[in-house]
Protein backbone atom coordinates (compact mmCIF):
# COMPACT_ATOMS: atom_id res chain seq x y z
CA UNK A 1 0.00 0.00 0.00
CA UNK A 2 2.90 2.38 0.69
CA UNK A 3 4.07 2.22 -2.92
CA UNK A 4 0.62 2.88 -4.41
CA UNK A 5 0.17 6.21 -6.12
CA UNK A 6 -2.56 8.52 -4.83
CA UNK A 7 -4.51 8.11 -8.09
CA UNK A 8 -4.35 4.31 -7.93
CA UNK A 9 -5.42 4.38 -4.27
CA UNK A 10 -8.44 6.55 -5.17
CA UNK A 11 -9.31 4.19 -8.05
CA UNK A 12 -9.26 1.22 -5.67
CA UNK A 13 -11.12 3.06 -2.90
CA UNK A 14 -13.99 4.24 -5.11
CA UNK A 15 -14.15 0.92 -6.97
CA UNK A 16 -14.57 -0.92 -3.66
CA UNK A 17 -17.14 1.65 -2.45
CA UNK A 18 -19.19 1.39 -5.67
CA UNK A 19 -18.98 -2.43 -5.61
CA UNK A 20 -20.19 -2.49 -1.98
CA UNK A 21 -23.02 -0.06 -2.80
CA UNK A 22 -24.16 -2.11 -5.82
CA UNK A 23 -23.96 -5.37 -3.85
CA UNK A 24 -25.98 -3.80 -1.01
CA UNK A 25 -28.53 -2.49 -3.51
CA UNK A 26 -28.92 -5.91 -5.17
CA UNK A 27 -29.30 -7.59 -1.77
CA UNK A 28 -31.95 -5.03 -0.85
CA UNK A 29 -33.86 -5.70 -4.07
CA UNK A 30 -33.74 -9.44 -3.44
CA UNK A 31 -34.90 -8.96 0.17
CA UNK A 32 -37.65 -6.55 -0.93
CA UNK A 33 -38.94 -9.01 -3.53
CA UNK A 34 -39.11 -11.83 -0.97
CA UNK A 35 -40.77 -9.57 1.57
CA UNK A 36 -43.32 -8.42 -1.05
CA UNK A 37 -44.21 -12.02 -1.92
CA UNK A 38 -44.69 -12.88 1.75
CA UNK A 39 -46.84 -9.79 2.33
CA UNK A 40 -48.97 -10.62 -0.69
CA UNK A 41 -49.40 -14.21 0.43
CA UNK A 42 -50.48 -13.10 3.92
CA UNK A 43 -52.82 -10.47 2.49
CA UNK A 44 -54.58 -12.85 0.09
CA UNK A 45 -54.72 -15.56 2.72
CA UNK A 46 -56.49 -13.08 4.99
CA UNK A 47 -58.90 -12.14 2.17
CA UNK A 48 -59.60 -15.82 1.48
CA UNK A 49 -60.42 -16.67 5.07
CA UNK A 50 -62.37 -13.48 5.74
CA UNK A 51 -64.28 -13.55 2.48
CA UNK A 52 -65.33 -17.19 2.65
CA UNK A 53 -66.22 -17.08 6.33
CA UNK A 54 -68.45 -14.03 5.79
CA UNK A 55 -70.16 -15.44 2.69
CA UNK A 56 -71.50 -18.43 4.63
CA UNK A 57 -73.78 -16.09 6.58
CA UNK A 58 -75.34 -14.75 3.36
CA UNK A 59 -74.60 -11.08 4.14
CA UNK A 60 -76.85 -8.35 2.74
CA UNK A 61 -75.69 -5.65 0.34
CA UNK A 62 -74.55 -3.25 3.07
CA UNK A 63 -72.54 -5.95 4.80
CA UNK A 64 -70.92 -6.93 1.47
CA UNK A 65 -70.01 -3.32 0.75
CA UNK A 66 -68.46 -3.02 4.20
CA UNK A 67 -66.57 -6.26 3.60
CA UNK A 68 -65.29 -4.97 0.22
CA UNK A 69 -64.18 -1.77 1.87
CA UNK A 70 -62.39 -3.57 4.70
CA UNK A 71 -60.64 -5.95 2.31
CA UNK A 72 -59.95 -3.10 -0.16
CA UNK A 73 -61.45 -4.89 -3.12
CA UNK A 74 -63.89 -3.84 -5.82
CA UNK A 75 -66.68 -6.10 -7.23
CA UNK A 76 -66.70 -6.69 -11.01
CA UNK A 77 -69.92 -6.80 -13.07
CA UNK A 78 -70.94 -9.99 -14.89
CA UNK A 79 -70.08 -8.49 -18.29
CA UNK A 80 -66.61 -7.46 -17.18
CA UNK A 81 -66.16 -10.80 -15.46
CA UNK A 82 -66.59 -12.65 -18.75
CA UNK A 83 -63.96 -10.46 -20.41
CA UNK A 84 -61.54 -10.89 -17.53
CA UNK A 85 -62.02 -14.68 -17.59
CA UNK A 86 -61.08 -14.67 -21.27
CA UNK A 87 -57.93 -12.62 -20.51
CA UNK A 88 -57.10 -14.99 -17.66
CA UNK A 89 -57.31 -17.93 -20.04
CA UNK A 90 -55.00 -16.15 -22.51
CA UNK A 91 -52.36 -14.47 -20.34
CA UNK A 92 -53.45 -14.70 -16.75
CA UNK A 93 -51.00 -15.87 -14.09
CA UNK A 94 -52.07 -17.45 -10.82
CA UNK A 95 -50.27 -15.83 -7.90
CA UNK A 96 -52.34 -17.29 -5.05
CA UNK A 97 -54.65 -20.22 -4.54
CA UNK A 98 -56.30 -21.15 -1.29
CA UNK A 99 -59.49 -22.12 0.40
CA UNK A 100 -61.27 -24.46 2.78
CA UNK A 101 -64.46 -26.52 3.07
CA UNK A 102 -66.34 -23.24 2.70
CA UNK A 103 -64.99 -22.54 -0.80
CA UNK A 104 -61.99 -21.62 -2.83
CA UNK A 105 -60.20 -18.36 -3.66
CA UNK A 106 -57.68 -17.76 -6.43
CA UNK A 107 -55.81 -14.58 -7.36
CA UNK A 108 -54.75 -13.84 -10.94
CA UNK A 109 -52.35 -11.25 -12.28
CA UNK A 110 -53.14 -9.52 -15.59
CA UNK A 111 -50.93 -6.59 -16.62
CA UNK A 112 -49.96 -5.90 -12.98
CA UNK A 113 -53.63 -5.85 -11.94
CA UNK A 114 -54.75 -8.49 -9.46
CA UNK A 115 -58.19 -10.13 -9.70
CA UNK A 116 -59.65 -12.25 -6.91
CA UNK A 117 -61.93 -15.08 -7.99
CA UNK A 118 -64.03 -16.63 -5.23
CA UNK A 119 -66.11 -19.80 -5.49
CA UNK A 120 -68.60 -21.03 -2.86
CA UNK A 121 -71.29 -23.64 -3.43
CA UNK A 122 -71.59 -22.85 -7.11
CA UNK A 123 -71.60 -19.11 -6.44
CA UNK A 124 -68.81 -17.33 -8.33
CA UNK A 125 -67.61 -13.81 -7.62
CA UNK A 126 -64.89 -11.76 -9.34
CA UNK A 127 -63.26 -8.97 -7.36
CA UNK A 128 -60.52 -6.52 -8.23
CA UNK A 129 -57.70 -5.80 -5.77
CA UNK A 130 -58.25 -2.12 -5.11
CA UNK A 131 -55.26 -1.45 -2.84
CA UNK A 132 -53.28 1.68 -3.80
CA UNK A 133 -50.03 0.79 -5.49
CA UNK A 134 -46.96 1.32 -3.29
CA UNK A 135 -43.85 2.81 -4.86
CA UNK A 136 -41.31 1.47 -2.35
CA UNK A 137 -39.51 -0.50 -5.06
CA UNK A 138 -39.34 2.47 -7.45
CA UNK A 139 -38.19 4.74 -4.62
CA UNK A 140 -35.49 2.23 -3.62
CA UNK A 141 -34.27 1.89 -7.23
CA UNK A 142 -34.22 5.67 -7.68
CA UNK A 143 -32.35 6.15 -4.40
CA UNK A 144 -29.84 3.44 -5.29
CA UNK A 145 -29.16 4.93 -8.73
CA UNK A 146 -28.85 8.38 -7.15
CA UNK A 147 -26.30 7.18 -4.59
CA UNK A 148 -24.24 5.35 -7.23
CA UNK A 149 -24.37 8.41 -9.50
CA UNK A 150 -23.38 10.67 -6.60
CA UNK A 151 -20.44 8.40 -5.76
CA UNK A 152 -19.32 8.45 -9.41
CA UNK A 153 -19.55 12.25 -9.48
CA UNK A 154 -17.45 12.46 -6.30
CA UNK A 155 -14.95 10.07 -7.87
CA UNK A 156 -14.65 12.21 -11.01
CA UNK A 157 -14.45 15.39 -8.89
CA UNK A 158 -11.56 13.98 -6.83
CA UNK A 159 -9.71 12.86 -9.98
CA UNK A 160 -10.21 16.29 -11.53
CA UNK A 161 -8.91 17.88 -8.35
CA UNK A 162 -5.79 15.71 -8.50
CA UNK A 163 -5.22 16.25 -12.24
CA UNK A 164 -2.91 19.29 -11.66
CA UNK A 165 -0.54 16.91 -9.82
CA UNK A 166 0.15 15.09 -13.11
CA UNK A 167 0.94 18.36 -14.81
CA UNK A 168 3.12 19.40 -11.87
CA UNK A 169 4.96 16.05 -11.98
CA UNK A 170 5.72 16.39 -15.72
CA UNK A 171 7.01 19.94 -15.30
CA UNK A 172 9.26 18.93 -12.40
CA UNK A 173 10.55 15.98 -14.47
CA UNK A 174 11.44 18.34 -17.33
CA UNK A 175 13.36 20.52 -14.89
CA UNK A 176 15.12 17.48 -13.39
CA UNK A 177 16.17 16.39 -16.90
CA UNK A 178 17.97 19.68 -17.44
CA UNK A 179 15.36 22.05 -18.87
CA UNK A 180 16.29 25.01 -16.70
CA UNK A 181 13.70 27.25 -18.42
CA UNK A 182 10.81 25.15 -17.13
CA UNK A 183 8.18 27.12 -15.23
CA UNK A 184 5.63 25.55 -12.90
CA UNK A 185 2.14 26.78 -13.77
CA UNK A 186 -0.86 26.71 -11.45
CA UNK A 187 -4.44 27.95 -11.72
CA UNK A 188 -5.93 27.67 -8.24
CA UNK A 189 -4.72 28.81 -4.85
CA UNK A 190 -5.44 25.51 -3.12
CA UNK A 191 -2.90 23.15 -1.53
CA UNK A 192 -1.70 21.86 -4.92
CA UNK A 193 -1.44 25.42 -6.22
CA UNK A 194 0.65 26.41 -3.20
CA UNK A 195 2.98 23.45 -3.75
CA UNK A 196 3.31 24.39 -7.43
CA UNK A 197 4.11 27.99 -6.48
CA UNK A 198 6.76 26.82 -4.00
CA UNK A 199 8.38 24.65 -6.70
CA UNK A 200 8.28 27.55 -9.15
CA UNK A 201 9.92 29.85 -6.60
CA UNK A 202 12.54 27.15 -5.93
CA UNK A 203 13.28 26.80 -9.67
CA UNK A 204 13.72 30.57 -10.01
CA UNK A 205 16.06 30.56 -7.01
CA UNK A 206 18.06 27.61 -8.39
CA UNK A 207 18.39 29.32 -11.77
CA UNK A 208 19.61 32.48 -10.07
CA UNK A 209 22.15 30.52 -8.02
CA UNK A 210 23.28 28.58 -11.10
CA UNK A 211 23.73 31.74 -13.12
CA UNK A 212 25.59 33.36 -10.25
CA UNK A 213 27.84 30.29 -9.86
CA UNK A 214 28.61 30.13 -13.56
CA UNK A 215 29.42 33.83 -13.67
CA UNK A 216 31.63 33.53 -10.60
CA UNK A 217 33.49 30.47 -11.98
CA UNK A 218 34.09 32.07 -15.37
CA UNK A 219 35.27 35.35 -13.86
CA UNK A 220 37.47 33.49 -11.36
CA UNK A 221 39.15 31.37 -14.03
CA UNK A 222 39.56 34.36 -16.34
CA UNK A 223 41.04 36.57 -13.65
CA UNK A 224 43.42 33.86 -12.40
CA UNK A 225 44.79 32.96 -15.82
CA UNK A 226 46.51 36.31 -16.35
CA UNK A 227 48.49 36.54 -13.05
CA UNK A 228 49.41 32.84 -13.28
CA UNK A 229 50.77 33.31 -16.80
CA UNK A 230 52.71 36.42 -15.78
CA UNK A 231 54.00 34.68 -12.65
CA UNK A 232 55.17 31.71 -14.71
CA UNK A 233 57.07 34.01 -17.07
CA UNK A 234 58.80 35.74 -14.15
CA UNK A 235 59.68 32.38 -12.53
CA UNK A 236 61.44 31.24 -15.71
CA UNK A 237 63.87 34.15 -15.25
CA UNK A 238 65.01 32.97 -11.81
CA UNK A 239 68.54 31.55 -11.53
CA UNK A 240 67.98 29.54 -8.33
CA UNK A 241 66.89 26.18 -9.73
CA UNK A 242 65.49 24.80 -6.46
CA UNK A 243 63.31 27.85 -5.91
CA UNK A 244 62.38 27.92 -9.58
CA UNK A 245 61.28 24.26 -9.47
CA UNK A 246 59.06 24.84 -6.43
CA UNK A 247 57.41 27.91 -7.97
CA UNK A 248 56.92 26.23 -11.36
CA UNK A 249 55.20 23.30 -9.66
CA UNK A 250 53.00 25.73 -7.71
CA UNK A 251 51.91 27.53 -10.88
CA UNK A 252 51.30 24.18 -12.62
CA UNK A 253 49.06 23.09 -9.76
CA UNK A 254 47.12 26.35 -9.98
CA UNK A 255 46.65 25.82 -13.71
CA UNK A 256 45.59 22.25 -12.99
CA UNK A 257 43.04 23.43 -10.44
CA UNK A 258 41.57 25.92 -12.93
CA UNK A 259 41.30 23.18 -15.55
CA UNK A 260 39.65 20.82 -13.09
CA UNK A 261 37.17 23.48 -12.01
CA UNK A 262 36.34 24.18 -15.66
CA UNK A 263 35.79 20.47 -16.31
CA UNK A 264 33.62 20.15 -13.20
CA UNK A 265 31.48 23.07 -14.36
CA UNK A 266 31.07 21.51 -17.81
CA UNK A 267 30.40 17.92 -16.75
CA UNK A 268 28.05 18.65 -13.85
CA UNK A 269 25.80 20.91 -15.93
CA UNK A 270 22.31 19.38 -16.16
CA UNK A 271 22.09 19.96 -19.91
CA UNK A 272 25.51 18.42 -20.64
CA UNK A 273 25.39 15.37 -22.90
CA UNK A 274 28.45 13.18 -23.65
CA UNK A 275 29.54 12.79 -27.27
CA UNK A 276 29.42 9.01 -27.67
CA UNK A 277 31.52 7.38 -30.36
CA UNK A 278 32.94 3.95 -31.22
CA UNK A 279 36.53 3.82 -29.91
CA UNK A 280 39.01 1.26 -28.61
CA UNK A 281 40.39 0.94 -25.12
CA UNK A 282 43.87 1.46 -26.54
CA UNK A 283 42.85 4.88 -27.85
CA UNK A 284 41.40 5.81 -24.47
CA UNK A 285 44.55 4.70 -22.60
CA UNK A 286 46.81 6.57 -25.02
CA UNK A 287 44.72 9.72 -24.60
CA UNK A 288 44.87 9.43 -20.81
CA UNK A 289 48.69 9.02 -20.92
CA UNK A 290 48.96 12.13 -23.07
CA UNK A 291 47.01 14.03 -20.43
CA UNK A 292 49.43 12.77 -17.74
CA UNK A 293 52.38 14.17 -19.70
CA UNK A 294 55.73 13.47 -17.99
CA UNK A 295 54.22 11.15 -15.38
CA UNK A 296 53.03 8.64 -17.98
CA UNK A 297 56.30 6.72 -17.76
CA UNK A 298 55.29 5.50 -14.30
CA UNK A 299 52.20 3.69 -15.62
CA UNK A 300 52.37 -0.06 -16.26
CA UNK A 301 49.83 -1.43 -18.71
CA UNK A 302 48.22 -4.90 -18.65
CA UNK A 303 45.04 -4.80 -20.70
CA UNK A 304 43.39 -6.47 -23.65
CA UNK A 305 42.17 -4.15 -26.35
CA UNK A 306 38.40 -3.89 -26.78
CA UNK A 307 35.72 -1.73 -28.34
CA UNK A 308 33.90 0.92 -26.33
CA UNK A 309 30.98 3.15 -27.14
CA UNK A 310 31.86 6.17 -25.05
CA UNK A 311 33.04 9.77 -25.01
CA UNK A 312 36.77 9.48 -25.76
CA UNK A 313 37.80 12.73 -24.09
CA UNK A 314 35.73 12.21 -20.93
CA UNK A 315 36.72 8.54 -20.54
CA UNK A 316 40.39 9.41 -20.98
CA UNK A 317 40.04 12.19 -18.42
CA UNK A 318 38.45 9.81 -15.91
CA UNK A 319 41.26 7.25 -16.32
CA UNK A 320 43.86 10.03 -16.19
CA UNK A 321 42.47 11.22 -12.85
CA UNK A 322 42.55 7.68 -11.44
CA UNK A 323 46.16 7.25 -12.62
CA UNK A 324 47.07 10.65 -11.25
CA UNK A 325 45.40 9.77 -7.94
CA UNK A 326 47.46 6.54 -7.69
CA UNK A 327 50.70 8.32 -8.57
CA UNK A 328 50.17 11.06 -5.99
CA UNK A 329 48.96 9.03 -3.06
CA UNK A 330 50.45 5.55 -3.68
CA UNK A 331 53.42 4.31 -1.66
CA UNK A 332 55.36 3.69 -4.89
CA UNK A 333 55.87 5.98 -7.84
CA UNK A 334 54.19 3.69 -10.38
CA UNK A 335 50.66 2.45 -10.88
CA UNK A 336 49.18 -0.45 -12.84
CA UNK A 337 46.39 -0.09 -15.40
CA UNK A 338 44.73 -3.40 -16.21
CA UNK A 339 41.41 -4.69 -17.52
CA UNK A 340 39.23 -7.78 -17.59
CA UNK A 341 35.98 -8.68 -19.30
CA UNK A 342 33.90 -6.24 -17.23
CA UNK A 343 36.15 -3.63 -15.61
CA UNK A 344 39.08 -1.30 -16.11
CA UNK A 345 41.21 -1.18 -12.94
CA UNK A 346 43.88 1.20 -11.65
CA UNK A 347 46.06 -0.46 -8.98
CA UNK A 348 48.47 1.28 -6.61
CA UNK A 349 50.14 0.19 -3.40
CA UNK A 350 48.99 1.86 -0.22
CA UNK A 351 46.85 1.65 2.88
CA UNK A 352 43.10 1.17 2.62
CA UNK A 353 40.90 4.26 2.49
CA UNK A 354 39.76 5.40 5.92
CA UNK A 355 36.30 6.38 4.69
CA UNK A 356 33.76 4.87 2.30
CA UNK A 357 34.26 5.65 -1.39
CA UNK A 358 31.28 8.04 -1.36
CA UNK A 359 33.28 10.32 0.98
CA UNK A 360 35.98 10.80 -1.65
CA UNK A 361 33.56 11.36 -4.53
CA UNK A 362 32.43 14.59 -2.91
CA UNK A 363 34.29 17.74 -4.03
CA UNK A 364 37.30 18.91 -1.97
CA UNK A 365 37.37 15.77 0.20
CA UNK A 366 40.71 14.15 0.96
CA UNK A 367 42.73 12.45 3.71
CA UNK A 368 44.38 14.81 6.17
CA UNK A 369 47.89 13.95 4.89
CA UNK A 370 47.04 14.54 1.27
CA UNK A 371 48.09 18.15 1.03
CA UNK A 372 49.32 17.87 -2.55
CA UNK A 373 45.85 17.74 -4.09
CA UNK A 374 42.58 19.61 -4.02
CA UNK A 375 40.29 16.60 -3.49
CA UNK A 376 38.66 16.95 -6.90
CA UNK A 377 40.07 13.92 -8.74
CA UNK A 378 37.60 11.24 -7.64
CA UNK A 379 34.75 13.76 -7.74
CA UNK A 380 35.50 14.44 -11.41
CA UNK A 381 35.83 10.70 -12.10
CA UNK A 382 32.51 9.97 -10.39
CA UNK A 383 30.72 12.81 -12.23
CA UNK A 384 32.09 11.69 -15.62
CA UNK A 385 31.20 8.03 -15.09
CA UNK A 386 27.66 8.99 -14.06
CA UNK A 387 27.27 10.89 -17.34
CA UNK A 388 28.66 7.93 -19.29
CA UNK A 389 26.42 5.42 -17.51
CA UNK A 390 29.33 3.59 -15.82
CA UNK A 391 30.07 2.95 -12.14
CA UNK A 392 33.10 3.60 -9.97
CA UNK A 393 34.07 0.86 -7.53
CA UNK A 394 36.82 0.33 -4.97
CA UNK A 395 38.43 -2.51 -3.05
CA UNK A 396 41.62 -3.06 -1.08
CA UNK A 397 43.47 -6.35 -1.18
CA UNK A 398 47.05 -7.48 -0.50
CA UNK A 399 48.17 -3.96 0.38
CA UNK A 400 46.86 -2.46 -2.86
CA UNK A 401 44.15 0.09 -3.59
CA UNK A 402 42.13 -0.92 -6.63
CA UNK A 403 39.77 1.55 -8.29
CA UNK A 404 37.43 -0.05 -10.85
CA UNK A 405 35.43 1.36 -13.74
CA UNK A 406 32.63 -1.10 -14.55
CA UNK A 407 32.25 -1.14 -18.34
CA UNK A 408 30.02 -4.17 -18.91
CA UNK A 409 28.88 -3.09 -22.39
CA UNK A 410 32.38 -3.39 -23.84
CA UNK A 411 33.45 -6.22 -26.13
CA UNK A 412 36.79 -7.64 -27.27
CA UNK A 413 38.16 -7.03 -30.72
Amino acid sequence: MRNLSVTTFIHILFSVAIAILIATFLLFLSWNEDRHKIDEFKHYQLISMTFLSNLQFNPDKEALEKLYKDLRVQPISLLETKKIKQEIEKSGKTIFSGGSSLGRVRVFNIDDTHYIYGQRMGHNLMLKDNRPKNYYFEIAVTLGIFLIGLLLLLYLAVLRKLFPLRKLHKQIQRFAQGDMNTRITYEHDDEIGKIAKSFDDAILHINELSASKNLFMRNLMHELKTPITKGRIVVEMLEDESTKKILVRAFERMNELISELAEIERVTTQSFEPSFEYVTLEEVVQKSQDLLMAESGCVKLEYSNRALTTDLKLMALAIKNLLDNGLKYGQRECVLLRSNSQTIEVVSEGQALKHPLTYYTEPFSQEEKRSSGFGLGLYIVHSILEKLGYQLGYRHEEGKNIFMIEVQESCRI
